[in-house]
């Protein structure tokens, strides 16, 4: 006759809870407390640190299915983005995967601009418990925050507020533009041009305040001449900064509003047979990888996107549904100097 299996193994090979609890000495419901950070665990810190010691030998990985029908949650955040080409995105997710993960969490991300069904598809999985939260990076309306409001579920605008929102994780954009500006005056240059985002932006609004405010304690004029709109692409860059350099009187520099503008800005200055930084030097806010691989390599403000990402995930996870949330990340930003600057000629 065949040996029964120990009872405590559900599947051959699986490492349970039990199995846990059995070799760090404790009872099961203190090792499933532990791994859920229960604030009213009382134990000392040398038995809670067996406990983890013990979860890490064994590699022993919770039931996520189980754990969610026990808590009533998902353990499933959200992030929509407006598009993924845009490389400032990319370390928005980095960071927010990483602080999801340590949380116990997993990141769900998608785009305005590659999802067919768009917002109410997400919407409508808040409604249905599958994801804990949301954060908007795009291009969300007050109508449609009302109806996370109306559905008592936690939501947070990442880098972008709106009109009567109160709930919302941002960087210092004005401090960015303002760092750009004054690498640009120490260089010698005067006139300097915004190739400015979306008017309707609100990082473009903070960034052209930022700009203005630089110019302005230099002693140098805001000229309206000097500041062209146009949206956070390439193809937007490149247009924006073909009617900057085809005026009478061309700028020595210009600031691009973000890295995917300037990469036009750029193509557009070669199709007119300017030199960069020679004829016109170019800075852009945000920094990628692809900066320094750029011809010539592009000078940029680092923001701290990727604290941006932790920071946004931390708020959502340990905050009230109906608290407000008016946070600026404000570190690290610097100016990140490549060949694109240079004193004017």
């Amino acid at each position: 006759m065949k040996a029964k299996p120990p009872r405590n193994r559900a599947v051959p090979g699986k490492v349970t809870l039990s199995d846990v609890a059995t070799l760090a000495g404790v009872d099961r419901s203190v090792v499933s407390r532990v791994i859920n950070n229960d604030p009213n665990l009382n134990i000392r810190p040398e038995t809670r640190q067996r406990v983890v010691d013990t979860i890490k030998k064994l590699d022993y990985r919770p039931n996520a299915a189980a754990r969610s029908l026990r808590t009533a949650r998902a353990f499933m955040f959200g992030l929509f983005i407006p598009d993924f080409a845009n490389p400032v995105y990319a370390e928005i997710i980095k960071g927010a995967e990483i602080a999801a993960a340590s949380l116990g969490y997993a990141l769900m991300t998608a785009s305005s601009a590659g999802v067919r069904l768009g917002r109410d598809h997400y919407i409508d999985l808040l409604a249905q418990g599958r994801v804990d939260g949301m954060l908007f990076a795009g291009d969300e309306s007050g109508h449609d925050l009302e109806r996370f409001r109306a559905l008592g579920l936690p939501w947070l605008l990442v880098n972008r507020r709106i009109e009567g929102s109160r709930r919302y994780v941002i960087l210092d954009d004005e401090r960015g533009s303002r760092l750009a500006v004054e690498h640009l005056i120490a260089l010698g240059h005067r006139s300097i041009a915004h190739l400015a985002g979306p008017e309707t932006a609100d990082t473009a609004r903070r960034r052209r305040a930022g700009y203005a405010s630089a110019m302005t304690s230099a002693g140098l004029p805001v000229d309206p001449r000097l500041i062209v709109h146009a949206d956070y692409t390439p193809a937007g860059g490149e247009a924006a900064m073909a009617t900057l350099l085809n005026q009478p009187e061309r700028p020595t520099a210009v600031l691009a509003a973000n890295v995917a503008s300037a990469v036009g800005a750029l193509h557009a200055a070669h199709a007119l047979g300017l030199s960069v930084p020679a004829d016109v030097s170019v800075i852009a806010i945000h920094d990628s990888p692809l900066a320094s691989h750029l011809v010539p390599g592009l000078t940029t403000v680092r923001m701290p996107l990727s604290e941006l990402g932790r920071r946004a995930i931390e708020l959502l996870a340990t905050r009230e549904p109906g608290d407000d949330i008016t946070e600026t990340v404000t570190d690290p930003v610097e100016v990140i100097v490549r060949e694109s600057t240079a004193p004017p000629a």
